[in-house]
């Protein structure tokens, strides 16, 4: 009996993890769509995705570790293509900066360096759409078999859940931070209401 492909438990998992990024993913664009009245929901989101995230750059990053340090069933296996492996750097970098504004936003709250780092987390969540758009189409048509393929389903499911837990509660600890910002949207929403009805009369 062949002993088992470390590799291939590692595709394993980042695939798994990626399956669950897209959806929390899909989930936040929703909320940009409308990002005032859900702006709560924005935040929430936000947080959820940090240790997902972090488990999936875990992952990709010790296959990469693996595989420079001449790990022979890594090395086997190969590096990505080319144009993936030249704008992973770029996509980690892009991913980093749009949480890292985010929770700095949300940290330091609307009055202090606001438009600067509003600024950063539009532009860069530009880029990181961009990037992620040709990630997506790379590597989403393998993820069904890779996500349903061998035995340890089970145990990538508890991982990636653990991941989701982790967001949980780091969403419920700091999300008393949103409040200022919040109560802000919701000030702007009624403002423009306002303005609106005394147009109106």
């Amino acid at each position: 009996m062949e002993p088992p492909d470390p590799t291939a438990g590692n595709e394993r998992l980042t695939a798994t993890t990626a399956v669950l990024l897209l959806v929390l993913l899909a989930a936040e664009g929703v909320t940009i769509l409308s990002i005032r009245p859900l702006l709560s929901e924005h935040i929430v989101i936000g947080l959820l995705l940090i240790p997902p995230v972090v488990l999936k750059l875990a992952s990709t990053g010790y296959r990469l570790l693996r595989y420079y340090t001449g790990a022979a069933e890594y090395v086997a296996k190969g590096p990505p293509h080319i144009l993936m492996r030249l704008l992973a750097p770029l996509l980690v970098v892009t991913t980093l900066t749009v949480l890292g504004t985010g929770v700095a936003m949300l940290a330091l709250g609307p009055r202090h360096h606001r438009d600067v780092l509003v600024g950063l987390h539009k532009t860069s969540f530009v880029a990181w759409f961009v990037l992620m758009s040709v990630h997506v189409l790379v590597y989403a048509p393998r993820l069904p078999r890779l996500v349903l393929s061998g035995r340890t389903l089970g145990r990538r499911a508890a991982l990636v859940g653990s991941s989701v837990a982790a967001g949980a509660l780091l969403a419920g600890a700091t999300y008393s931070l949103a409040g200022p910002w919040v109560h802000r949207a919701h000030d702007h929403e009624r403002d423009g209401v306002g303005r609106y009805l005394s147009v109106l009369r």
